[in-house]
């Protein structure tokens, strides 16, 4: 006899990795509803297979009563709560969005939930709490050291869920992944901002020299890793999540305009961004533990990710409008 799955509610369930996990949870069988806001980088175009599956609300988390009104009428088993302000550059511009999603979002999120007795609280957050790390790699244990004002609210925001935790046994779980890329994300980020200006024979801007070196996890990977510590992952705990492939920036952008077909002399070298952390690296035993191997061959997710672009450059293309002022202030390339 096949047992009841959870109902599942996910916040940020239109942005990047949420969708994906949305997509996921429906494909497993999961009751699921939907919180997002749809903010500039939240698109349900991500969900349309799925939409008619989900239960959908468009509502900012910072709302109590808004949130409170949809955990009684839903009553979800388990949260799992993605929805954040997640681009270091805008935070650097302005970081009064990431104070009021990140840090005080979570914390009604955490208020509203505790009191209606969930069984189980995913929070989802990042590597770039730990700050940057030149040699070795960092553990759940190891101390907060945010570099930038994202990675600051984002480490406010595991304080907050590690506090309940403590204060009131609130069963949440901490997910500390490291940089993802794949289908349906959104270009301001690094990968996909490369694959939108290459398509369009533009400059690709590089910050420093391009040797910031990160640990590209696919989505579908991290999502995986997120299934099992939901069902695996003891509450109170920090799990890391992150691929064995490093890269330096500067590979990837020459690796995707291989992909492309187009000439690194598209590569464009700009003044690097403050507080620019130079290396980041995960140490993934705990969740070893648990059974999980990223299952994503990085050359081949590339490969797709690239295929993927080229067939939905109209969805690209549909950012630009919002993205153009912003890249000429980011980037100062004019363009």
């Amino acid at each position: 006899m096949r047992h009841k799955l959870p109902k599942l509610l996910v916040t940020g369930g239109a942005g990047f990795i949420g969708s994906e996990f949305v997509r996921q949870a429906v494909g497993r069988g999961f009751p699921v509803t939907v919180i997002d806001n749809l903010s500039y980088a939240g698109d349900l175009a991500r969900l349309k297979a799925i939409r008619k599956q989900v239960s959908f609300y468009k509502t900012d988390i910072t709302h109590p009563q808004k949130i409170k009104d949809i955990l009684k009428k839903e009553r979800p088993d388990i949260i799992a709560h993605f929805a954040a302000e997640t681009h270091v550059d805008r935070s650097l511009l302005d970081i009064g969005p990431f104070i009021k999603t990140n840090i005080h979002g979570t914390a009604v999120l955490i208020d509203t939930a505790r009191k209606t007795h969930i069984k189980k609280f995913v929070h989802i957050s990042t590597d770039e709490v730990y700050g940057e790390i030149i040699k070795g790699s960092f553990s759940e244990s190891s101390p907060l050291s945010p570099s930038n004002p994202y990675a600051a609210t984002k480490a406010a925001a595991d304080f907050l869920v590690q506090s309940a935790i403590k204060a009131y046994a609130f069963p949440a779980v901490i997910v500390r992944s490291s940089n993802n890329y794949g289908p349906w994300q959104y270009p301001e980020k690094f990968i996909p901002v490369i694959l939108l200006k290459a398509l369009q024979n533009q400059k690709v801007p590089i910050y420093g020299e391009g040797t910031q070196v990160r640990r590209w996890l696919h989505v579908s990977d991290c999502v995986n890793a997120i299934f099992l510590v939901m069902a695996k992952g003891r509450p109170g705990e920090i799990y890391n999540v992150a691929s064995p492939v490093s890269q330096k920036n500067i590979e990837i952008a020459k690796t995707i305009l291989r992909l492309l077909n187009k000439p690194e002399t598209l590569i464009q070298f700009v003044k690097d961004r403050p507080g620019h952390d130079r290396r980041y690296s995960l140490n993934c035993r705990k969740i070893r533990g648990l059974g999980w191997r990223p299952q994503k061959n990085f050359n081949k997710g590339m490969e797709e990710t690239v295929r993927w672009a080229t067939r939905h450059f109209d969805w690209l293309e549909q950012k630009l409008k919002f993205l153009q002022p912003y890249w000429k202030t980011v980037y100062n390339t004019g363009r």
